[in-house]
This record gives C-alpha cells, sequence and structure tokens, in this order.
C-alpha cells in the first residue's frame, strides 16, 4: 500500500514538473514575442521616415530625370521647327523676289512686243556711279549680238548706250553722265535741243530758244538724230524752266524716265 501511495504522488510530482516546465517555455515565448514585436515596432519608427525620404528623393530625382529628357526633346524639336520656318522664310523671299524679277521682265517684254526695234534682254551686274562716272555693266556681249553704240533702254525710258563690248558682258554709259548727249525734241512742240547729263540722275536740255513755249511736265523724247537712239524714244520730263532775259537759251532740267537706281533689267536694242 505504502508503495502505491509514493507510486502515486511520484506521478502527481511529474505532472506538475510537466506543468511547471510548459508554462515557463510559454512565459519564455511570450516575452521573446514581446522583444521581437517591440524591436520590430522601433525600428519601423527609425527608419520608415529615412525610407519615405529616400523614397521621395528618388522619385524626385526620377521625374526631374525624365522631365530633363522631355525638355532636350522638345528643345531639339524647337531647333528643327526653328530651321525648318527659316528655310520656308528663306524660300518665300526667294520666291517673291523672283515674282518681282518675272514682273519686270513681263513690263519689258510687253514694250518689246509692242515696240519695232529688235531687242535682247540683259542684266545689271556692275554700277560705277560714281559723282563723275555713271556707268553700268550687263550680262550680255558680242557673242550675244551685243556691239558699241547701241541703245539701252527699259520701258520707262533710255538708259544709255554701249561703250565696251567684251565678249560676255559689256559697259553703258548712262543718260545722266556728263558726258552724254542725245539729240531730243519736245512731243508737243516739236521743238528741239539737246540733253545732256548732269551727273546726279538729272539731265538738263540745251539749246532751247527762250521763244519756246516749255513748261513742266512736258515730254522729251528722242528726236533719231545720231543714229544711236531710234526716234521716239522717251527722255525725260520737264521739271523746270528758267528764261534768262540775256541769254538766247532757256535752262531746263529734266528727269529721266527710267529709275537709274532701281536698274535691274534693260533692253539692247539690236541692229
Amino acid at each position: 500500500m505504502w508503495k502505491r501511495t509514493f507510486k502515486n504522488r511520484k506521478n502527481t510530482v511529474i505532472l506538475i514538473l510537466i506543468f511547471l516546465i510548459g508554462f515557463t517555455l510559454m512565459t519564455v515565448d511570450n516575452r521573446r514575442a514581446q522583444g521581437a514585436f517591440f524591436f520590430e515596432s522601433f525600428f519601423l519608427l527609425v527608419i520608415s521616415p529615412v525610407q519615405s525620404l529616400i523614397t521621395n528623393t528618388l522619385d524626385a530625382v526620377s521625374e526631374t530625370y525624365n522631365h530633363y529628357f522631355m525638355l532636350v526633346d522638345v528643345a531639339r524639336e524647337n531647333d528643327r521647327l526653328q530651321a525648318e520656318m527659316e528655310a520656308l522664310l528663306r524660300e518665300n523671299k526667294r520666291l517673291q523676289e523672283e515674282v518681282r524679277r518675272l514682273e519686270r521682265i513681263g513690263h519689258l517684254g510687253e514694250y518689246a512686243a509692242t515696240s519695232d526695234e529688235k531687242s535682247l534682254l540683259a542684266t545689271v551686274i556692275g554700277r560705277d556711279a560714281t559723282q563723275w562716272v555713271k556707268t553700268v555693266y550687263i550680262d550680255k556681249g558680242t557673242r550675244d549680238g551685243v556691239q558699241e553704240n547701241l541703245a539701252v533702254v527699259t520701258n520707262a525710258g533710255i538708259v544709255g548706250h554701249v561703250t565696251q563690248a567684251g565678249p560676255n558682258s559689256s559697259k553703258v554709259l548712262l543718260l545722266v553722265d556728263r558726258r552724254s548727249a542725245i539729240d531730243s525734241l519736245f512731243m508737243e512742240s516739236r521743238v528741239p535741243g539737246v540733253v545732256v547729263g548732269l551727273g546726279a540722275d538729272l539731265c538738263e536740255m540745251k539749246y532751247v530758244p527762250v521763244t519756246a513755249e516749255v513748261k513742266a511736265g512736258d515730254w522729251v523724247l528722242s528726236s533719231g538724230i545720231g543714229g544711236v537712239f531710234p526716234k521716239g524714244l522717251v527722255v525725260g520730263r520737264v521739271l523746270s524752266v528758267v528764261k534768262s532775259k540775256q541769254g538766247l537759251f532757256q535752262e531746263i532740267q529734266l528727269a529721266p524716265g527710267a529709275d537709274f537706281a532701281r536698274l535691274e533689267e534693260v533692253l539692247v536694242l539690236l541692229p
């Protein structure tokens, strides 16, 4: 009986020990869990702001990077469009200039079509317009049928005459040069005279008697005398008239019919 009682107590002690060991292990695990939770909470509290800062910084850098390359692409596109626009503007200017040139040539062509004279279109390629010399150079020469003493005109009037002719270009003495002289007459009265250049885009008509009726606005034409200028070409228009009480002739200034300031294309009257 005593052995049975001891055996029962032994079993009871073993059960109590097992319970205590299990309880102890549960307590230790619980404390470990609480420590781990505390550590994790502390880690999140400290690290989370840093992580957020890094994330935001990386996002900002990425956005700036993308924005930069977007701006680079936009700048390149703007440069390309600017270059295209400048090219179009240049082409537009070129076409406008070509239209103006064709208009000038068209006026010369209309004049040539109504004239009895055979003519050759030429372009002014050079000028020697000083105070004493008024000449231009044209892009036509002897190979084109040009020779000395041929008249050069525009649809508005006489330009001058050829003084030198090379194979591919020629020199033209202008109407307003002081060495130029053209036998002329008034379109209305038919009173003759000689038109000479004054060297400043003006001319003077000499040897017109004081008795002749001349007024500002009268037209002066070539008389055909001298063999250089055919009869009936426009020389210019009277600007002013001065009658001297003691002299035999009037002082008459003319504005040339041709616009020498804008002389670009001309017609050479061929023989």
